[in-house]
């Protein structure tokens, strides 16, 4: 009897480690939100669609060259946020 409780005692010790490893890199997956990075983001994104709105009624060819500079600067800021989190 006691080389049945041995065995079984080492199958649950096997068992436990092989769980472990599983749960191991979800731990390592989990990333921590900066808060200031995602209101930053949203603002670019609410910045974005002000501006977009302005194109769209804005009719004097260098203000709406304006205002496409400034749509690309925040794509770039947005996507270096997000580049960054990745």
């Amino acid at each position: 009897m006691g080389d049945a409780a041995e065995g079984l005692v080492d199958a649950e010790a096997r068992i436990q480690e092989r769980l472990d490893d599983l749960q191991a890199p979800k731990k390592t997956r989990v990333r921590v939100k900066d808060p200031d990075r995602e209101r930053a983001v949203e603002s670019c994104r609410l910045a974005k669609a002000e501006l977009e709105r302005q194109l769209e009624v804005t009719r004097h060819p260098v203000r709406r060259q304006q205002i496409q500079a400034a749509i690309a600067e925040l794509d770039r800021r947005i996507a270096e946020s997000q580049a960054v989190t990745a």
